[in-house]
């Protein structure tokens, strides 16, 4: 595999974060936990593995993505900014009166944003129909989709799970953002869901579990299920808010309130520190 390429993902990740936290610090609060610990999935994705232009990111044979998990809204704007589909400065507004980039992502609102977000446990369901949409129009593009684990105690996700090998969608794939935590504490407390992969395999999907911040796992395992021919599912192991060592592997990181400026200058020196010792491999 490429390091040049593998290592340039990585400071994209760590630029990912650093806009996050900057959009955070403007509001002064949001979903911090499950952003954060999307970024390295998001630079993966938006570092050659989909197919997508953002001077045309209306195109109907680009790739998808489904954030079914809309609160990580802000990774996702960041994500899209840094790509050129709007300008950095739209960041300051998130969530603002008036804003195209509301808490959860809209797509009537964010040019990139395939599909709205609204009550979890609705957008893989959203993802099916894109997926089988696309199949039955010809085309050959992916759809992608990244749920959460809290968000799997939700019937409708093992619905949609049911479906997509019933209608042999090869051209689809689902992340799981495992973090262990949702709102209301630890996912083994809440409703203890065993062994994820195991039960999803077992409903005729090809899986992988990958750590979730490795930048060169994710991207082989992203390869292995376009060649998988059935439905892939891909078991992100993450740490909730990675990125800033006061938040991470916490549940109080689901969403943070009095977010300062000050408050972001450590997370984002250190991550800074870590995006010019990646360039020195450059």
């Amino acid at each position: 595999m490429d390091i040049k390429k593998i290592n340039q993902t990585k400071i994209f990740a760590n630029e990912i974060r650093i806009e996050t936290l900057k959009e955070l610090a403007e509001i002064g609060s949001g979903h911090l936990g499950g952003a954060l610990d999307l970024a390295d999935l998001l630079a993966v994705l938006y570092s050659g593995a989909m197919r997508i232009d953002p001077k045309k990111p209306d195109c109907p044979d680009r790739d998808y993505l489904v954030i079914s998990k809309g609160h990580a809204g802000p990774v996702l704007y960041a994500a899209l900014a840094l790509k050129g589909y709007f300008p950095l400065e739209m960041l300051k507004t998130l969530n603002q009166p008036g804003t195209k980039l509301p808490s959860h992502c809209d797509r009537c609102k964010t040019p990139g944003v395939d599909m709205t977000a609204g009550s979890l446990g609705q957008g893989i369901g959203a993802a099916v129909g894109i997926a089988l949409g696309n199949k039955l129009q010809g085309r050959d593009s992916d759809t992608y989709c990244i749920i959460g684990d809290g968000e799997m105690d939700e019937g409708s996700v093992w619905e949609a799970m049911l479906l997509a090998p019933q209608f042999c969608l090869d051209h689809f794939i689902v992340f799981a953002d495992h973090n262990g935590l949702q709102i209301d504490g630890a996912t083994n407390d809440v409703v203890g869901l065993g062994d994820i992969s195991k039960k999803v395999s077992e409903f005729g999907w090809y899986v992988v579990d990958v750590d979730g911040h490795d930048a060169e796992a994710i991207t082989a395992a992203i390869a292995l299920c376009k060649k998988a021919g059935v439905p892939a599912f891909v078991n992100l192991h993450t740490v909730k808010a990675k990125g800033w060592a006061k938040y991470e592997n916490k549940v109080e990181s689901h969403y943070v309130k009095n977010i300062s400026e000050a408050d972001i200058l450590e997370p984002i020196s250190v991550l800074q520190d870590e995006i010019e010792l990646l360039r020195k491999t450059l």
